[in-house]
């Protein structure tokens, strides 16, 4: 079966971000907060399957690839299960840009999805910080959870910015190209590996970050995975609350509208709004 054509994925794009900004705000933040811990489920996913590898920097690569190969599952799960997802409501900016929503429609969503994601994220932060799982490997889960967080919180703000950027520029694709599939396995397949991509490469993703710091600050509480993280005192001084908020994920955030928006909705728009290619 043929794929969609890229200016009939805008249409559908343009259609889906006008029923997302005419839902009940009720049921806006259910299906957020489904999405922001399905995104969590993914990043823990991810964190246990390849700690192991993350703790020796000589195999690195080969845990993001990992680590990005397990990431995939977060996206479907917002696709196929159904949910809202900060992130990829970013090209809620095509109907605006068709003037079939209006700014501030499109900015109740962002806000509203960004409030249920958080709170689905930080419940099964929460719940893998009391379910024992962070002592898997003698420790060393909680202590690359919280190394993970350490340095996701010592980011400065313009690289966490471009970080952010590249992330939503990805992740928006990888939203676009399963919308053009019109089948199951080819939908599939498309997410697995754009997100594969974008995990891989080390890029922040906003609601990601809404479990690995959290997940971080809270597994620095015990003092043997915090040993075993082997931080130094700046390190462990910079993972709070205040940094996770200011340092990493407003820059992380203003940077996954950007790629969204600016690199992913506006330019497809402007190349096929008024044209059948």
């Amino acid at each position: 079966m043929e794929p969609k054509r890229p200016a009939e994925i805008l249409d559908y794009t343009r259609d889906l971000g006008i029923l997302k900004t005419q839902r009940s705000i009720s049921v806006v933040l259910i299906l957020s907060f489904l999405a922001g811990a399905y995104i969590a489920f993914a990043a823990q996913g991810s964190n246990m399957a390849a700690h192991n590898l993350l703790a020796n920097y000589e195999l690195y690569g080969l845990g993001r690839v990992l680590k990005g190969a397990v990431f995939g599952a977060g996206l479907m799960l917002v696709v196929f299960a159904g949910g809202e997802l900060f992130t990829g409501n970013i090209l809620i900016i095509v109907g605006v840009m068709d003037r079939k929503v209006t700014i501030g429609k499109m900015l109740t969503n962002w806000l509203l999805v960004y409030i249920g994601n958080m709170l689905g994220a930080l419940c099964i932060a929460w719940m893998m910080y009391h379910s024992g799982l962070f002592n898997s490997s003698g420790g060393l889960l909680g202590a690359v959870t919280i190394r993970s967080a350490a340095y996701k919180t010592a980011l400065d703000f313009f690289p966490a910015f471009i970080l952010g950027v590249l992330c939503n520029w990805l992740v928006c694709l990888a939203m676009w190209v399963a919308y053009g599939a019109r089948d199951t396995v080819g939908k599939i397949l498309l997410i697995f590996f754009v997100i594969c991509l974008f995990a891989t490469s080390g890029f922040e993703h906003s609601i990601a970050n809404m479990y690995y710091i959290p997940a971080g600050i809270l597994a620095a509480q015990n003092p043997q995975w915090l040993s075993m993280a082997q931080l130094t005192a700046e390190q462990i001084s910079g993972l709070n609350w205040a940094n996770y908020f200011i340092v990493n994920l407003l820059p992380v955030t203003l940077g996954n509208i950007f790629g969204g928006a600016a690199l992913v909705g506006i330019p497809y728009w402007f190349a096929l709004g008024n044209k059948k290619q």
